[in-house]
């Protein structure tokens, strides 16, 4: 096998000097196949890698060391043997051979089978009115002066990011569907899918993959707004994407825990004034009605987000 130093002198002696082939042979002390092979090919190294590992001695032997080290995997990796104690218990049940091919092996397997596949991520992008988020958090108000535990329901579009919370007492399925309805009410529209973090309101049973056995009635809900229910996967915090910042602003360091309650008169003025804060360019919403806000054909009632 020649060395990279040697293809690269072939490569200059041919294309820059443009020495003929029998005059590189006799300069480099090189084989005439060799020069073809190097001037014929855009390789700037050769690499001889063996298909078929002969083991004469090992041969026989393959099937039983493949037995335990499928046995040993299971245990922790504190409790496998060396290949040095792999090669004992193999001499003595009658191998003659070299603890090299021994450790070769057991190496190259235990190479193949740890091998995990590379997993990557890459940014969320959301179009217009495609999905929103929704889920829970347990927030602590003040109430009359006395602390409270209160069950937030949060909604936000995946698009714009735009929030929405609604403060209950309880996580019935009654309330996440009023949840809903408020929250379309405020939005002014319905987008195409819902993703939801596996909730025992709306998600019955956990299959392979995406498949879910949805609740019959939060179908039904699901079913009435045109949505498409999305379950993310267990554990995989990233599908949420953002999502989760919401919920967990109020319990930075340097915030504080309980909030108080928003006057009972002062409610209604809530989403009013949400709308004002947060007004920035309109996206479009798929809408079941018209909203107030139409001003014509082309305008599907488009709310700040």
């Amino acid at each position: 096998m020649i060395g990279v130093d040697i293809i690269g002198a072939i490569r200059r002696a041919y294309f820059e000097q443009h020495r003929p082939i029998k005059e590189i042979v006799r300069r480099l002390s090189v084989s005439r196949a060799t020069v073809r092979k190097v001037i014929r090919g855009q390789a700037t190294a050769f690499k001889y890698e063996r298909g078929v590992q002969p083991a004469p001695r090992l041969g026989e032997w393959v099937e039983v060391l493949i037995e335990i080290l499928e046995r040993e995997a299971k245990l922790p990796r504190r409790e496998r043997r060396s290949t040095q104690r792999l090669f004992e218990e193999l001499r003595g049940r009658g191998y003659d051979g070299a603890h090299d091919s021994v450790h070769r092996f057991v190496k190259a397997w235990r190479e193949e089978h740890a091998r995990v596949p590379a997993q990557a991520f890459v940014p969320m992008s959301f179009a217009p009115g495609e999905a929103y988020q929704f889920d829970w958090s347990h927030e602590t108000i003040t109430l009359q002066g006395l602390p409270l535990m209160i069950k937030a329901a949060h909604m936000k579009l995946s698009h714009s990011r735009m929030p929405f919370v609604r403060a209950y007492f309880r996580e019935t399925q009654e309330l996440v569907f009023d949840a809903h309805d408020k929250a379309f009410q405020f939005y002014g529209g319905v987008c195409r899918r819902g993703i939801y973090d596996n909730m025992k309101t709306a998600v019955e049973a956990i299959f392979v993959g995406k498949a879910r056995q949805y609740n019959r009635r939060f179908l039904q809900m699901c079913s009435h707004h045109l949505v498409e229910p999305v379950a993310c996967t267990p554990a995989s915090g990233w599908e949420k994407g953002p999502f989760d910042k919401l919920r967990i602003r109020g319990r930075e360091p340097g915030r504080q825990s309980a909030r108080p309650a928003v006057p009972s008169q002062a409610a209604g003025e809530e989403p009013r004034r949400v709308e004002c804060v947060a007004g920035r360019p309109v996206h479009r919403l798929r809408q079941a009605h018209p909203a107030p806000g139409v001003q014509g054909p082309d305008d599907l009632g488009g709310f700040p987000g």
